[in-house]
Parts: structure tokens; sequence; C-alpha cells
């Protein structure tokens, strides 16, 4: 009789007479801290990170807990990478493209201009190469990086004055996050970086001219439409950006099998829940902010024509210098024009007429 027939039909007692006890092996408990960039009043962003560490403790029957800190918490917003890679964190919760400075190769793990959409961003890193090639770019940072959520396409942002062609970008400071200032540089705005917390007072007090976050749900949150009016789209330089979760690459590797599995799935439940999050509340946002006065219109042409073209030019002159950039990107350049394509046929054909019907 084989020992799961002897637990079956004898029971534990008969299991000891047989002298086949079966193993307990005790199991400490997990504890991890993470460690994200954003402040807590931004419960789609943010929330992807609690819905993270929920279904973690719940996969663990609650052996495995993830306490999660608000940006500031545990350290500044932009520190959570140096966070990880030292394992002073375990895991943070952020958007790789705010870490551009230590180099241009993160961008493209959220948004760069004119790039992937979510859902072909979400392609790449599942079904294409994307995972494996930041999989070995994140080894140099000791960081294993799951996606963790995407916005979807985003609107480009308030502005005190009306944007009506190229001139108006000249000598603007603009709140832009992360690598799409490297463009706006190029078309003779002035760029600031700086978190989700603090951009209303920023635009309060006339230090900025014009701000993006993300679009009507977070916006109407944070409050710009009361110093702002003029509301532009598309965002151009963030057609779908994702979020990521990194984990520290020590930690990962000392989990079990079973809890590197939950760790995953916990992510990709993350990751999709936020953008249904914000695809379902953001158009009651945007009508609350048309009533409110918000004055909602689309980028000129020139301007639109303008920013690809610097896009373009500032993603070949990468390709010449830095070689971690040409690697990742000339992959994703290659899935991008295969996905347009497809997409153009089916996509976006699709949605323009839906958009059109009456409804």
């Amino acid at each position: 009789m084989d020992r799961r027939s002897v637990i079956k039909h004898a029971g534990i007692a008969g299991v000891l007479a047989a002298g086949a006890a079966p193993a307990v092996q005790a199991q400490a408990a997990i504890r991890w801290r993470l460690a994200s960039s954003f402040p807590k009043a931004l419960d789609t962003i943010y929330g992807a990170a609690e819905v993270f560490a929920q279904k973690i403790n719940a996969m663990s029957g609650g052996k495995f807990n993830v306490s999660v800190h608000a940006a500031g918490e545990l350290m500044p917003p932009f520190g959570v990478v140096d966070g990880v890679q030292q394992g002073t964190i375990e895991v943070a919760h952020t958007a790789p493209y705010y870490f551009h400075g230590k180099d241009e190769t993160f961008a493209i793990g959220t948004a760069i201009p004119f790039g992937l959409n979510s859902r072909q961003l979400t392609a790449w890193y599942y079904d294409g190469n994307g995972m494996k090639l930041f999989r070995e770019f994140y080894d140099q940072y000791n960081i294993v990086n799951f996606p963790g959520g995407n916005t979807g396409a985003q609107m480009g942002g308030w502005y005190r004055k009306e944007i009506k062609g190229l001139a108006d970008i000249k000598g603007m400071k603009m709140r832009i996050g992360g690598f799409a200032g490297r463009v706006l540089t190029r078309m003779g705005g002035v760029p600031q970086n700086i978190p989700g917390g603090e951009i209303y007072q920023a635009l309060e007090k006339g230090t900025i001219d014009s701000v993006e976050w993300v679009g009507p749900y977070d916006d109407e949150k944070l409050g710009f439409q009361k110093v702002a009016k003029h509301y532009y789209y598309p965002g151009w330089w963030e057609g779908g950006a994702q979020l990521d979760f990194y984990i520290n690459k020590a930690a990962f590797n000392a989990l079990s099998a079973e809890n590197k599995a939950i760790v995953e799935a916990a992510a990709s439940y993350a990751h999709t829940e936020m953008q249904a999050r914000y695809d379902a509340r953001n158009p009651a946002a945007l009508k609350r902010l048309v009533a409110g006065g918000a004055l909602v219109k689309p980028f000129p042409k020139a301007v639109m024509d303008a920013a690809f073209k610097e896009s373009m030019a500032l993603y070949e002159e990468l390709r010449q210098s830095n070689p971690r950039w040409k690697k990742v990107y000339d992959d994703y350049s290659a899935f991008r024009k295969e996905q347009n394509l497809w997409f153009r046929f089916t996509e976006a054909t699709f949605d323009r007429y839906m958009q059109s019907a009456k409804l």
C-alpha cells in the first residue's frame, strides 16, 4: 500500500502505526517591505502595490506578508531603485522611466514618446522579448522585475495658457515624467521632474506653467483643474505607461519555487487590475472635469509632428551612444512596427467606427 493510501484509509493513527508519519516542515513567515513612489491619495496607481501585497498574503495563507509604504515613508519617491539594489527594502513599486538618468534604457520599461500602447507593451513583455531583455538589463542593479500595472494612454496635461503652436512650447516650464523631458527640451521647453505629491503646489505657485500626470481620474484628485484650465490630449509621450515591481535579486532567489510563483501571479493580477480601474473610472471623471470648466483640446498637428521628429532623432542618437539602449530598443522598435501594422486593420478601425457611432 502506498503512503497516500495509508493516509486516506487509516487516518493519522494508522499512519503512525505503519511507521510512515508525514513529514511536517515548519516554515518561518516571510516579511517584505515595499516602498512605493506614489502617495496613498492616488488609489489607482498606489493601489496596485496594495493589491500585490493582498494577493501574496491570500495565496500564501498568511505566511508571506508584504507591508506597503507610500512615497516618503521609508525613502524618497525616487530613491526606491537604490533601496532595492542595496537591499534596504525587498521590493519597490515605481515607474522605471523616473530613473532614466541612471541609464536611458530604464525609460523603455515604462513608456517612451510614440512608443507601444498598453496592450502592445504587455504583449512585448509576456510573449515577445521584453521580459528577457529587461531581466538581463536589471541584473546589473540586483533587480528582478515584474510588470506592475499600466495606466493606458494618458492625457497631455494641464496648461495655464492655450497651446496654439510650437512657439507656445518654447520656454514653457512643465512637470513631465521621466524621459519625455528629453524630447520637450529639444522642442524648446523646460522639463521639471517633480514627484506626484508635490505637483499641485508647484503649479499653484507658478513654479511651473503646465503639468502632466496620468488622466482624468487621478488629475481630478490632484486638483490641477483649479489652477490650469486647458486640458490637452493625447499624451504622446505615454501611449501606455507601465509600472514595475522591482524585487531585490537576493530576496527573490531566497524564495521557494512556490513563493516565486505566488509573487509572479500577484504581480500579474495587480498589472491587470490597475488598468481596469483607470479604464472604468476615467470616463466619469472626464465628464466632471468638463462640467467644472476644463477646456479639453487636441494638440496642434505641428506640435505632434515636431515631437515625433525629435523623438525619432533622439532614439537614433542613443542607438549610437548607448549599447544597452540599442539592444533593447532595436527589439522594441521592430515589435512596434509589426504591432501598428496589425492594429491599423483591427483595433484602430473598430475603435474609430465605434467612437463615431451613436450609442
